[in-house]
């Protein structure tokens, strides 16, 4: 869940308002060709030269993000990040909106957390700065599917945070990473970050890629599915890193024997869980004394209790949100993945860093990265729901499957910690630090 569900009204109104007057306002040449001049004029501000003062050593990292105080997979694999940087680097978070009053995800210590927006009852802007913010972005691709959650508000406050920065940026999205190669601050080494696989964006989007990253100094995609297929598109015009997210340690593995089967994640089409209810269906039917949890909030609630009733089932929750996972997945011994697309599931590695017994769908990307059939987990053609009854049929009745696949989870999840991750990225800021000290040299 990010924090677009916490009050998903209010977001959809204003991403609405932005789209109905970019259709109106914007629809004529004249708006048009003022758009263009106000990005322009947004551009070069930007790409202000830094100061000899401006620079740190060692280099301050920046952080753009959807919101530090949302809960989604991106949010905490930033966090994460963040808290291993901070110890060597000045380390702040820039997010879109702040929609909450405490951040799901604790903040780590010393990390600068900002909001471009902030759309808390008592700190919307007024004025000039409300009009401001109901006018669609100048500099994010429309084609991007949190362009409406951009405003020209959000454009000239990132501008201004940006100007005569130093150090290193990471951008987290594909909105992000082109609006960094766009702006081009100088004084930055700029990084962008894909959390989904390539297939999930819409073809104007990957159209402006390889344009717009031959501009990143590095692009840092999640699996070597994900490098494959940017290899493809980019055409070596951008240095491609492989980096996973990490997952946070969630404490003592869990009892194997618990009969739970546990899931987690949006309601939403994305997630799978309209394919994992008639597979639950089966299993069910075999063994009624087991059931499915389901942790989780979403546009998809009803069309999913109406699943549950068409199928009969008896042995299935869906709480909502369920804040302490470390303690479902305690109250668990097997976790299902249903996605259809992913781009590192972050959830998978955290189960599997605990010590559960995986079932997963082979979608697009991660899982199969992740999953070696029969060792650590069971890995099931994408959208077969025979085939999905049939693995958690196979794990709840083979229980030394289930506890021999639990152990392996457990080892693999290790190489998924921040601990291995974190110096993946160490590695990387040491390559670009003296690709950009090199160039600089011979600049001069």
């Amino acid at each position: 869940m990010t924090e677009r569900d916490a009050a998903p009204g209010e977001l959809d109104e204003i991403a609405a308002r932005r789209k109905g007057f970019a259709t109106r306002a914007l629809s004529s040449a004249p708006a048009r060709a003022v758009a263009r001049g106000i990005r322009g004029l947004l551009v070069r501000y930007a790409r202000a030269q830094p100061r000899e003062g401006d620079y740190t050593d060692p280099p301050r990292v920046t952080i753009l993000t959807v919101s530090p105080w949302g809960r989604g997979g991106t949010t905490r694999a930033a966090i994460n990040l963040a808290d291993y940087l901070k110890d060597r680097h000045e380390v702040e978070m820039i997010g879109l909106w702040r929609l909450l009053d405490k951040p799901f995800f604790e903040h780590p210590e010393g990390v600068q957390p900002y909001a471009m927006e902030d759309l808390r009852p008592g700190h919307r802007p007024r004025g000039l700065k409300a009009l401001l913010a109901r006018i669609p972005s100048v500099l994010v691709h429309p084609d991007d599917r949190w362009s409406t959650s951009f405003s020209l508000l959000s454009d000239i406050r990132l501008v201004r945070k940006l100007r005569r920065r130093t150090g290193i940026l990471i951008a987290t999205r594909p909105a992000m990473n082109l609006l960094t190669a766009l702006l081009d601050p100088p004084g930055v080494t700029k990084i962008g970050l894909e959390q989904m696989h390539l297939g999930a964006h819409k073809p104007g989007l990957t159209a402006a890629m390889p344009g717009g990253y031959k501009k990143l100094d590095a692009f840092v995609v999640l699996t070597e599915g994900a490098r494959a297929d940017y290899d493809k598109l980019l055409k070596q015009k951008v240095k491609l890193a492989v980096i996973p997210n990490s997952a946070r340690d969630l404490g003592d593995p869990p009892n194997l024997d618990t009969k739970r089967v546990l899931a987690a994640g949006r309601l939403t089409r994305q997630k799978g869980f309209d394919l994992l209810l008639p597979a639950w269906a089966q299993v069910e039917a075999k063994h009624p004394d087991w059931e499915l949890k389901i942790c989780g909030e979403g546009g998809w609630r009803e069309r999913l209790e109406a699943q549950v009733t068409e199928h009969g089932l008896k042995n299935v929750q869906m709480p909502g949100n369920c804040d302490d996972m470390a303690a479902e997945m305690s109250n668990a011994s097997i976790f299902a993945l249903s996605s259809r697309f992913e781009g590192f599931p972050l959830i998978l590695a955290e189960a599997m860093n605990k010590g559960m017994a995986p079932v997963a769908f082979d979608c697009p990307t991660g899982p199969a990265d992740m999953i070696r059939e029969g060792e650590n987990g069971l890995i099931v053609p994408l959208g077969d729901i025979d085939g999905l009854a049939a693995a958690l049929l196979r794990m709840i009745e083979d229980d030394e499957l289930r506890h021999r696949c639990g152990l392996a989870a457990l080892e693999t999840g290790r190489n998924f910690t921040m601990e291995a991750i974190g110096p993946m990225w160490d590695e990387l800021f040491e390559e670009l630090q003296e690709a950009r000290t090199a160039g600089a040299s011979s600049v001069r």
